[in-house]
């Protein structure tokens, strides 16, 4: 048996009336203002409920009836675009003046049309000469956590999961949040600086979708979990291999490709969406 958790910024009620009966739900019950929970909801009805909720602009997870929050034992999550607001190398680029040629680059390849590593390689390429004094500003100025994303970690961390943040991006900005957001572990690219400047390159083995894979896969075992005692968040063609290893594998305001092909999708509402699937 199953919940249906259904969650926007506005839910009319003649909606989670509609819904449970698509689902054959028995019960409906507020997790906030912004989500609700329908008790007993079938998952063979999910087809119905998705046409629905698409066409009403809700979002909507069928969940175990009896896994609630204390159940996650680890969470892992993309970093741009997914905890945080921005692409951190397309602002870096803008430093530099050349963030239209560097943000195609980027959009190309979460989009999946290109592969990661070749990319990441290209786009860092473009940085040479660029003072480390821009990646302070970058953080400093740009860097914005994306809506909900404390409140989701928050609510995990308290029930005892842990935290890993992996990034196709770099340890400046990945180090930074760990230490802010009482993350478990980070994991991200290192940018190879001399003399205060970015030299093009990286340092070390690219972060790409197998790492992110394999890395997931790892903690996973370390700690004794089972699949579906893991949340993976992302939100680009990269974080799918990642995604489906979790039992949990969320497409956060991601791109077509990814929620088109991750087991679950939050586009209505912010990052507290995921934590609200378990509550």
């Amino acid at each position: 048996m199953h919940r249906l958790v259904i969650q926007a910024p506005e839910i009319a009620t003649q909606d989670l009336k509609q819904l449970a009966r698509l689902s054959d739900a028995h019960q409906i019950e507020a997790i906030s203002q912004r989500a609700f929970k329908l008790h007993g909801a079938h998952i063979d009805n999910e087809e119905a409920v998705a046409d629905f909720c698409e066409s009403n602009q809700l979002d909507y997870a069928f969940i175990p009836e009896e896994l609630g929050v204390r159940d996650i034992g680890l969470v892992v999550m993309d970093m741009d675009s997914t905890l945080i607001t921005i692409e951190c190398i397309d602002e870096i680029a803008d430093m530099v003046g050349i963030k239209p040629q560097v943000a195609e680059i980027t959009a190309a390849t979460m989009r999946g049309e290109l592969d990661f590593r070749e990319s990441l390689t290209r786009r860092v390429s473009l940085l040479a000469g660029l003072q480390e004094s821009a990646l302070q500003r970058v953080y400093d100025e740009r860097l914005a956590l994306m809506a909900g994303a404390e409140e989701m970690l928050a609510g995990f961390q308290a029930a005892g999961a842990k935290t890993l943040l992996i990034s196709g991006g770099f340890t400046f900005f990945t180090d930074r949040l760990q230490a802010r957001l009482n993350l478990s572990r980070a994991i991200a690219n290192v940018l190879e600086i001399e003399n205060g400047q970015l030299t093009g390159h990286v340092n070390g083995d690219i972060v790409d979708a197998a790492r992110k894979q394999a890395e997931l896969i790892a903690l996973r075992e370390s700690l004794g979990l089972r699949r579906e005692q893991v949340v993976a968040i992302g939100d680009g063609a990269n974080d799918l291999p990642m995604l489906h290893e979790a039992g949990f594998g969320v497409a956060a305001h991601a791109k077509p490709k990814v929620q088109t092909e991750a087991p679950f999708c939050i586009n209505q509402v912010g990052l507290e969406g995921v934590l609200n699937y378990f509550r």
